[in-house]
């Protein structure tokens, strides 16, 4: 199977009437990355999936697939497969027939399609499952035929439009799960849209986040948690606290930063001394009632069985805090300290 074709967007422009959906979009996918576009609604990444797939046409730039520029060729003859939200199966059909349809439709022989198609139902792990109707399988079993219909196809990319938001919370988890490992064991090239970030972080090589059709960041799941490029990355990705802090000195690339009263060796990210703006993530900070730390209130707590949830009042303002070592809350009005770990928090560079 040859699914490994490199995508390029070259300043690409799509309006709809007098609004600009998308004013300036470049991005590079390297062949046999899973890239996930990221967003809010309304920012962009559905459109941008749908130019890829010829779904909709640019108004402007250009779009490669495999080195070849697609920009005007209609869906059909751009070599790309999609799975939509809906999984868009025929409920009249057997698996093995949906599976196969393309193929035939495209051409083939219907004896090399079922052959095929019995292929990709292995791929996907439904084998012996190809007589059933779609009505007859669970709703992650029905998303990987959908999965093994697009597969079968042998596209150069694989597109995936929301592919988990009609499963339950257990069910998506286990299918995301599935849809990585199978992409990492083929080693296809994928563009994923979702709105959820844990989806996301879960199986990408790498993130674009969107905000209002520009590209806000792009990087690993690791980078983008660990060093947004901004609060909208923080606040989006994980959900981080915004706290000020002071930049006291900056060397060898480290910034010595006071957040809070709590002194901390930090990667600088570009900046110097003086006011600072810090992402700090829910998992950050342990609530100690005695220690060294930054010292707060608690304006709220709840038990969650494996962690208890805070919000703490302080010099930091009310902060949201997770802490998995905790198996009592806290009452609200008790006097703690927050003991701080590094790893969680980040300095947001200027200007963004």
């Amino acid at each position: 199977m040859r699914y490994k074709g490199a995508v390029e967007f070259r300043n690409v422009v799509k309006k709809f009437g007098q609004f600009t959906a998308i004013p300036d979009l470049s991005l590079s996918i390297e062949p046999g990355e899973l890239v996930t576009l990221l967003g809010p609604s309304g920012c962009g990444k559905t459109t941008t999936l749908r130019m890829l797939a010829g779904l909709e046409g640019p108004t402007g730039g250009q779009i490669l697939i495999g080195g070849q520029e697609v920009t005007r060729l209609p869906a059909d003859r751009r070599d790309v497969s999609m799975v939509f939200q809906s999984y868009a199966l025929f409920p009249h059909m057997t698996v093995a027939q949906n599976v196969a349809y393309g193929l035939e439709s495209g051409g083939m022989k219907p004896a090399e399609a079922r052959e095929r198609a019995a292929e990709g139902l292995v791929l996907v792990g439904l084998e012996g499952l190809g007589a059933r109707l779609p009505a007859e399988l669970s709703g992650g079993q029905q998303q990987r035929v959908a999965v093994a219909r697009a597969l079968v196809l042998e596209p150069q990319v694989l597109l995936l439009d929301e592919p988990l938001s009609n499963l339950d919370a257990r069910l998506r988890r286990r299918v995301r799960t599935e849809i990585r490992e199978l992409q990492q064991r083929l080693g296809f090239t994928a563009v994923y849209v979702t709105h959820d970030q844990e989806e996301a972080l879960a199986v990408s090589d790498r993130i674009v986040v969107m905000k209002n059709g520009v590209v806000a960041q792009v990087g690993s799941p690791r980078e983008l948690y660990e060093a947004p490029a901004s609060e909208f990355i923080a606040d989006f990705i994980g959900e981080a606290n915004v706290v000020g802090g002071e930049v006291l000195s900056v060397e060898g690339g480290i910034a010595r930063v006071d957040l809070g009263g709590a002194i901390l060796a930090l990667p600088a990210r570009g900046l110097r001394e003086g006011p600072a703006r810090l992402a700090m993530r829910s998992n950050a900070a342990r609530v100690r009632t005695a220690g060294a730390g930054v010292p707060g209130r608690v304006a709220s707590s709840a038990y969650l069985g494996d962690h208890v949830e805070y919000e703490i009042d302080g010099p930091l303002g009310r902060v949201f805090v997770v802490d998995d070592e905790s198996d009592t809350p806290l009452p609200v009005g008790t006097e703690v300290v927050l003991d701080l770990r590094p790893r969680g928090l980040a300095l947001i560079p200027e200007g963004v």
